[in-house]
Formats: C-alpha cells, sequence, structure tokens
C-alpha cells in the first residue's frame, strides 16, 4: 500500500538513493516473539535487543500476484514476506535480536483497494486499532528498532497504538520503513513525540519498495554506520 510523489535519480548509489528517501518519504508471519540470546553488538550498547515490525502483505501466494500484491511483497526462496517483514528479519539476523510482529486484533483486508481505503479512513478518524498479542518483557531491551511502511504519509495506525501502549523511556529507538516513493515522511519526529523520553535514532533506514528484495547490503552498511553491527 504505497503512493508513489517523490522519484529518485538513478544516478545515486544505493546509500545516497536511501538518504535522498529519508530527506523526501503495504506491505507474513514470524509468530511470536522469538527469543534470542544477547549479541556482541546488543552487549556493546548496553543490553538486548528488540526489533517490532508491522507489515502488510497483500498476498501469500508467489504465483500470479497482481501488481499490487508484487509491490507490498518480496519473495525469497519461495516464501513471499512482506517488505517490512524482510527488512525486518534482516536486523533481526544481523544483530541477534529478539523479534515481534505487531498485528490488528481484527485483521485488516487484504484487497489492496480496500486496504487503501481503510487506511484513509483510520488516519482521518485517529483510530487505535486494538492489537493481537503483547511484550510481556519490554523493560528486558535497552534497544527497540521498530518498523513499518509508510501508510499516507504517516504511521500506520497500529504503530500508534503501540507506540501509546508501550513506555518506551530511557531506551534507544530505531525506526526502519519501507515505501512507494515518500520515504519517512515526518514520521521519525512523530515517534519522538509520542516517545517523548526515548533516544530516538534520526538515520533510520528507509527503502523502497521498487529495490527492498536486494536491501541486504544496505541494512548491513546502515547498522554498521550506527554502531549495531562491526
Amino acid at each position: 500500500m504505497n503512493r508513489k510523489d517523490y522519484m529518485i535519480p538513478a544516478k545515486y548509489s544505493r546509500r545516497q538513493m536511501l538518504k535522498l528517501a529519508g530527506a523526501a518519504t503495504m506491505l507474513g508471519a514470524l509468530g511470536p516473539i522469538a527469543l534470542a540470546a544477547p549479541s556482541r553488538a546488543a552487549a556493546s550498547q548496553g543490553g538486548r535487543i528488540l526489533v517490532v515490525y508491522f507489515s502488510m502483505p497483500e498476498t501469500d501466494n508467489p504465483k500470479n500476484m497482481t501488481r499490487d500484491e508484487d509491490n507490498s511483497t518480496v519473495v525469497i526462496n519461495g516464501k513471499v514476506l512482506g517488505n517490512t517483514q524482510y527488512v525486518a528479519q534482516l536486523i533481526q539476523e544481523k544483530t541477534e535480536a529478539d523479534i515481534f510482529r505487531i498485528e490488528p486484533l481484527k485483521p485488516y483486508p487484504t484487497d489492496h483497494r480496500t486496504l487503501v481505503q481503510l487506511a484513509k479512513e483510520e488516519k482521518k478518524r485517529k483510530e487505535r486499532p486494538a492489537l493481537a498479542g503483547q511484550i510481556e518483557n519490554i523493560d528486558a531491551y535497552e534497544t527497540v528498532f521498530i518498523g513499518y511502511p509508510n501508510w499516507w504519509a504517516d504511521l500506520p495506525m497500529a504503530l500508534y497504538t503501540f507506540l501509546e501502549t508501550y513506555d518506551l523511556s530511557g531506551k534507544t529507538v530505531i525506526p526502519f520503513n519501507t515505501h512507494g516513493g515518500s520515504g519517512f515522511s515526518n514520521t521519525i519526529s512523530t515517534i519522538a513525540e509520542l516517545q517523548p523520553n526515548a533516544r530516538v535514532e534520526r538515520n533510520g533506514f528507509t527503502v523502497s519498495r521498487n529495490v527492498v528484495a536486494r536491501a541486504e547490503p544496505d541494512v548491513e552498511e546502515w547498522l554498521v554506520e550506527i554502531g549495531y553491527k562491526s
């Protein structure tokens, strides 16, 4: 679920493209939180790492996808992942973090037009959809990566529910997102406003749906850049 409103010139490198997109700013199931031993990166940053993400792939069938379904997904070894889900997996693997998927209690529709309209209406009404599942031990984490697609130049409303439910005070919060041309929009500032006592990393990772399947080297470069991978 993306709207193209910012074109990135082809002459730029991938990392430059990401930074331009971030200056300017739907999309699987990993199941419940998967516990992992703290990595060296986590230890160097002073505590355990958690990757939290919201992703809305519009199909789980890798065959005969519509254009909209293809835009919202990445197919890796025959498995369909949401765009944001794929980036979340990369971060989780490279930092040896724990991982948690944000899911609405009432599942969203996968039909593209219906989903786009629902997202628009939720934003207009400032809804806070109830979430399925919860993180029991949020205090155990020092760093929380938060991932989401850009919906209508904003956070999905489910992210508002999450950020208004959990107190991330004193933690380092690191945003990452996927988009159809709009990068982060103002979502990093929104996260900082909702979590005023957290240390929100302004150098987040943003990637276009058009290149997300090739994002692994850029994710790794970014993690090195912000000090979470050597």
